[in-house]
């Protein structure tokens, strides 16, 4: 007698995904991660940013193009021609808005103008570390942003009055105290235009050789809801550069190059000089935190004709801000 033991065997398989619907899966993931970035691309090229929030998170571009890359290797795995080309065309737009600010040259003719800028958080800066820097670096003109009375005065007894004498001072307890520190003769300018957020004084210095030099220390509203506008109006209300003289500003101008705002005030006639000495993308906020300065919001802007020899950023204490100081070279008069 037979017994049939395969009556009581488990039939088992395995299930198959066929290839065309994994074909589908795969391009469906690469369409879902490359829509943002191209969305981002397009806002930062056309300057569409609206809004605080969106203002606030355009800061976070050259990091956004890192990452544009994901996009271009699973589009590649997908094996869809369509995705791949945006995103090529995505990581191509947010490489060129981005990658130049690391390429810089230096260019060395023409009479110095060293030129530093700090925002003191509140006057909490180290006054010390603020004179020792000055004294290192040999500043003509120190923008500062923050300035207090009281930071007025340690930094005096820091020596920094016997480093540069001259200056055109507008102190304030909170956020709005600003001040030119200078190591050559300052004169105060007014009407040049309609300052929008803190003190903003304005000097011209007369060096030896040149024709005066106007300087702007920098200090608009950061970009949040309640100052959006007047962030905008600041920008907006800078003066353009003109041909019979020579301008620079300088300060913590809570913008990056990746805002349309900033962008066009830099269109009418200026250059930033660390994206022109290849420093574009050091970060100046925030310092002297858990995590290490994201953002690059603090700028020493200058007239086209402006030749930059070297830029670059320094830590001080005490405030969330880095100082950037910038070695220019200005044009024969």
């Amino acid at each position: 007698m037979s017994v049939d033991i395969t009556a009581d065997r488990d039939v088992g398989g395995a299930i198959v995904t066929p290839p065309r619907r994994r074909r589908r899966i795969r391009r469906a993931l690469a369409w879902a991660v490359v829509t943002p970035f191209a969305a981002w691309a397009v806002a930062r090229v056309a300057g569409l940013e609206r809004g605080a929030l969106v203002t606030q998170i355009m800061t976070g571009t050259p990091y956004v193009a890192a990452g544009s890359l994901l996009p271009v290797v699973l589009a590649a795995l997908a094996r869809s021609r369509a995705v791949t080309a945006v995103a090529l065309v995505t990581a191509a737009a947010l490489g060129s808005s981005v990658l130049p600010r690391a390429i810089g040259s230096s260019e060395a003719a023409g009479t110095p103008l060293r030129v530093l800028t700090l925002n003191m958080l509140f006057g909490g800066a180290e006054p010390g570390t603020v004179t020792a820097l000055v004294r290192r670096l040999r500043p003509d003109v120190l923008s500062t942003q923050e300035l207090t009375p009281e930071m007025v005065e340690k930094l005096d007894a820091a020596g920094l009055r016997e480093l540069l004498p001259h200056r055109l001072l507008a102190p304030d307890p909170g956020a709005s105290g600003s001040g030119l520190y200078a190591r050559y003769p300052l004169e105060a300018l007014e009407g040049m235009f309609r300052p929008v957020g803190h003190n903003m004084p304005a000097a011209t210095i007369t060096l030896p050789g040149v024709k005066p030099v106007e300087i702007v220390d920098v200090h608009p509203y950061a970009p949040m809801e309640e100052h959006i506008r007047e962030w905008t109006a600041a920008l907006e209300s800078f003066p353009p550069a003109v041909p019979d003289r020579i301008r620079i500003l300088a300060g913590d101008f809570n913008a990056s190059l990746d805002h349309a705002a900033m962008r066009r005030f830099l269109s009418r006639g200026y250059a930033d000089s660390a994206d022109r000495a290849g420093r574009g993308l050091t970060p100046t906020w925030p310092a002297n935190r858990r995590i290490p300065p994201l953002i690059t919001i603090d700028h020493v802007v200058v007239d086209q004709r402006v030749q930059v020899n070297e830029v670059s950023v320094h830590t001080v204490p005490g405030t969330d801000h880095r100082a950037v100081f910038a070695d220019l070279r200005l044009p024969v008069s």
